[in-house]
């Protein structure tokens, strides 16, 4: 007996077309709110053109905010440095101080950064191994702590001996207390023997940012802890882009295609490195709910050899707003002759591409260093959008030349001040990345960044516009996807 089955798609026609006509405008109403227009655009575009992986994926990703129950740590953490730090003396600051300094400066403390602190010392190093071994040196010197906070941390044949000093003072009783981001570390070579480097030694770690859904760990996964810092006895501090990793992180496509990472770390003395200490403080609560403050004097601070003015802004989606964001555009604005940008993935906003081409239209001189070789394609061909409104607008750009990866971030303005930290000018940095930034006020601090500048010009070619107006149609279209790519916060 044959059954003859005859199937009605007329209602699967209708079923499907009022559930894609509901996600359609239930993503009206919710991408938008509380979000930049062009990252709701971004949004609405995946979501109507590929709608099935457009919402999983808005699903998975779409809220850049924190967990609540950590951000109500922040804001507690945030609330204690802020009442505490009120009325502290932080050194003597340097006179004369111009108006569009001191605004800047209450413009970051308003929006979380610490006080301004005088009475500071600032180093670079910009040689890799050099950075990683002056760390370890200043280990060794430890008496009763080591604060340890880096986006990437591996114990490989380059930071073997940072990894010896933590041992050498933990042995003798130091406590060594270490940070590192969980998603950028897992499953990347030397994991596991780090792991049990550090619980041989008897360091106290943990796992910042950890996706651990089985443990009731959970946020976006591509949020990322990216700050790099250490901390030694409150004393001395260093801060800057580096890891604490082999200059190829050790992964086997940067081997056979030869890229090491350039670098560039500020070491520190005097009253910011309080400052540098409590952001350490903030993240350690954030992932051990452990108050240190009572058995660490944060605000115990003295003078040191020098008398810079610094201020160390933390920013990330723990705050409310784009710290770091509006004090690159604040000091684009405040220039009046010169503006040197280091920046390894640079995908600015609108606010911030617009302060960059205004600056050269009033005549600022603007130069920018970016890496010839890209290690992550999609913000590789991002960044290559926005050479040709930036080359037009008079912008300088260098090429720091393969197989050299140009990792710094940096910043300086005229003679007066400077920034140096972890933050890219990109809108991973800017909404997704937990970054720390170091504003600098000493015309001392900024001719050493001026001869850094200087060698990563001489290793770098110009990029002309006549170059760029060569390029093939494919390498444009792939830049123009990629910047629409990269709004999807």
């Amino acid at each position: 007996m044959q059954l003859n089955v005859t199937v009605d798609w007329t209602w699967w026609v209708i079923l499907v077309f009022i559930v894609d006509l509901v996600v359609r405008i239930t993503a009206i109403i919710v991408v938008p709110r509380n979000r930049r227009p062009t990252a709701a655009m971004a949004w609405l575009l995946a979501i109507y053109f590929i709608p099935f992986v457009g919402v999983f994926l808005f699903l998975l990703i779409g809220n850049p905010r924190l967990p609540r129950k950590r951000r109500r740590r922040q804001e507690q953490i945030n609330d204690y440095i802020r009442e505490t730090s009120e009325s502290l003396d932080f050194g003597t600051l340097r006179p004369n101080a111009p108006a569009w300094f001191t605004s800047l400066v209450t413009l970051n403390r308003n929006l979380g950064a610490m006080p301004l602190a005088g009475d500071n010392a600032a180093s670079l190093i910009s040689d890799y191994q050099q950075s990683l071994d002056a760390m370890a040196d200043e280990i060794r010197q430890a008496t009763h702590y080591v604060h340890v906070e880096f986006y990437i941390l591996q114990s490989d044949e380059s930071t073997d001996n940072f990894f010896r000093a933590l041992e050498e003072v933990a042995a003798r009783g130091v406590v060594v207390r270490v940070l590192m981001d969980h998603w950028a570390n897992r499953g990347k070579p030397y994991y596991k023997q780090t792991m049990r480097r550090l619980d041989a030694m008897g360091a106290q770690w943990r796992l910042m940012l950890p996706v651990q859904p089985l443990k009731g760990k959970y946020q976006r996964p591509d949020l990322r802890n990216h700050r790099k810092l250490l901390v030694v006895d409150g004393r001395v501090a260093f801060t800057g882009s580096q890891n604490v990793t082999d200059s190829t992180y050790n992964l086997p496509k940067n081997i056979r295609r030869g890229l090491h990472w350039v670098d560039l770390m500020a070491r520190v003395e005097g009253p910011v490195v309080a400052s540098v200490n409590a952001v350490f403080l903030s993240d350690w609560y954030s992932e051990t709910n452990e108050v240190l403050t009572d058995e660490i004097d944060l605000f115990d601070v003295k003078a040191g050899p020098g008398d810079l003015d610094c201020q160390i802004v933390p920013s990330g989606p723990g705050f409310e707003f784009q710290n770091n964001l509006k004090l690159f555009a604040a000091l684009l604005y405040a220039a009046e002759r010169e503006i040197i940008i280091v920046s390894p993935y640079f995908v600015p906003d609108e606010s911030l591409l617009l302060a960059i081409t205004t600056a050269c239209q009033r005549g600022v001189r603007v130069e920018l260093f970016v890496s010839e070789e890209g290690d992550q394609a999609l913000v590789y061909h991002a960044q290559r959008s926005y050479y040709e409104a930036l080359l037009r607008a008079g912008v300088k750009i260098w090429m720091y030349q393969k197989p050299y990866i140009l990792h710094s971030k940096s910043m300086t303005i005229d003679d007066e001040a400077a920034i140096i930290g972890s933050s890219n000018m990109d809108m991973r940095s800017f909404g997704l990345n937990l970054e720390i930034s170091m504003l600098v006020r000493g015309e001392e601090f900024v001719r050493e960044m001026r001869v850094v500048e200087q060698n990563y010009r001489e290793l770098s070619r110009e990029l002309t516009l006549e170059e760029w107006s060569q390029q093939p149609l494919r390498s444009t279209v792939l830049d123009n996807l990629a910047r629409l790519t990269s709004a999807l916060q």
